[in-house]
């Protein structure tokens, strides 16, 4: 038993695990193609030979074909084989006077690689019908193939298919066997690595007239010398606008401004768009405005110590305290008594203090320093801690009457003040005191 029957397929193998890379080619894909083959047709379907093999069944056949890839390594062909099978072809029961057949096969072939290579392999399936003496019996293509791939343009087509059919009593299981040819319909079109001639270049005439490395042709100013960053125009305050676009081409500015810096309208040293009274003049800290006199009063209120109440300069814009208020609380002061060396308010000192506690209630902006003095009698720190004792007494007094312990002051000088000679009854009397001082701050 000799297995020459099947030497193709047995080189299409060998070569199934090659494919030479090649460059020129067109695509990865297959392009439309038109072609022909010379085939033959073994209707005996033997995978063998022996001794007793006859070649009477071995028809020849001529296709044309059509092949499209539908990707980068799978084709579509389409077939047409016309053959004059005399009685080869078909079972011995059947009977024809016409031995003329007619195939149509519709296959895909998968390739391991693209098509850009130029030795592939490939593994065949399709389905396919002919017109068999008798009746027209559908079969399956399956087979291997070889392409040698010719830049794209063309291409040569080893195959071997065995056909299964699906009517045995019209048509045996047969082998076909294929050498053809493909001419690709874009034949002509340029090869993907083809790189087209150079243009010719013609040297444009350059025309630079104010020499300054920007042509005339891209030059705003072509007649001015300028900088490349702002189209070949000058630049004289250096603010990145053009001397052509600044209203202010010697003083740096801003491109909002036209090139000018941000405008001071009411000339204070705080610019517009900090100033929150422009027209009006102002300071920095106040954001451009004028230092606020919120009384109203002409002390603004940095020098204003009543910048809540109107007054007047000459009193550092607090109200002047009447006079007649003054005289009734230095009247109070000088009945204000207190038991013999000791802080104890005596009972006669209430109708002066009531009159404090009613002025100082009638106005409640006024304020009020209680300030304790003494004589020289005695040891200074005893005259000292006295002195504090009376004045806090008179404070705790006009705060039981309701006045505000935040209006109040109370201090004692000892015998540090004196107002009189002590070396007298008379003047250690006077010495002897409280001083009641209103004010506004």
């Amino acid at each position: 038993m000799i297995n020459i029957k099947n030497l193709l397929l047995i080189a299409l193998l060998a070569v199934s695990f090659q494919g030479v890379n090649a460059q020129g080619f067109v695509s990865a894909k297959k392009g439309s193609a038109i072609g022909f083959s010379g085939n033959l047709t073994d209707f005996t379907g033997n995978f063998v030979l022996t001794s007793a093999y006859t070649f009477k069944k071995v028809k020849p056949s001529i296709s044309v074909m059509y092949w499209k890839g539908l990707g980068k390594k799978i084709d579509l062909s389409l077939r047409y084989t016309g053959l004059f099978s005399g009685d080869a072809g078909v079972p011995a029961q059947a009977s024809s006077s016409n031995n003329y057949i007619s195939e149509f096969e519709a296959s895909l072939h998968a390739r391991p690689m693209n098509d850009n290579h130029t030795l592939i392999p490939f593994l065949s399936a399709g389905l396919g019908i002919g017109t068999y003496p008798g009746k027209a019996t559908p079969y399956a293509p399956l087979g291997a193939g070889l392409q040698l791939n010719l830049s794209s343009e063309g291409y040569i087509l080893l195959q071997t298919n065995y056909r299964l059919s699906f009517n045995e009593d019209y048509l045996h299981n047969n082998w076909f066997y294929s050498l053809g040819f493909l001419q690709t319909i874009n034949y002509g079109k340029p090869r993907l690595n083809e790189t087209p001639p150079p243009p010719v270049v013609v040297a444009p005439v350059v025309v630079d007239k104010d020499n300054d490395g920007v042509v005339d042709s891209l030059d705003a100013c072509p007649d001015v010398a300028g900088s490349a960053a702002l189209k070949g125009c000058p630049d004289t305050d250096n603010d990145g606008i053009a001397d052509k676009d600044d209203k202010c081409p010697s003083v740096a500015g801003l491109a909002r401004y036209n090139g000018c810096p941000i405008p001071d309208t009411d000339n204070d040293g705080v610019n517009d768009e900090e100033d929150k009274c422009i027209t009006v003049a102002g300071v920095a800290r106040y954001n451009g405005c004028p230092i606020p006199d919120t009384d109203n009063d002409g002390v603004n209120d940095e020098e204003d110590k009543c910048p809540a109440l109107a007054g007047t300069a000459a009193n550092k814009g607090c109200p002047e305290i009447k006079e007649e208020v003054k005289k009734r609380i230095d009247v109070a002061a000088s009945k204000i008594y207190f038991a013999t060396g000791s802080a104890k308010l005596l009972a006669k000192s209430n109708p002066g203090l009531n009159t404090v506690a009613s002025a100082l209630m009638a106005d409640p902006n006024l304020k009020l320093d209680i300030n304790g003095h003494t004589d020289n009698t005695g040891k200074p720190d005893k005259n000292q801690t006295l002195s504090e004792a009376r004045a806090k007494a008179v404070y705790d007094y006009l705060v039981k009457k309701g006045v505000p312990e935040t209006r109040l002051k109370s201090q004692g000088f000892g015998d540090t003040q004196p107002i009189a000679d002590n070396k007298t009854a008379a003047g250690r009397t006077k010495n002897r005191r409280v001083e009641l001082q209103l004010h506004y701050y």
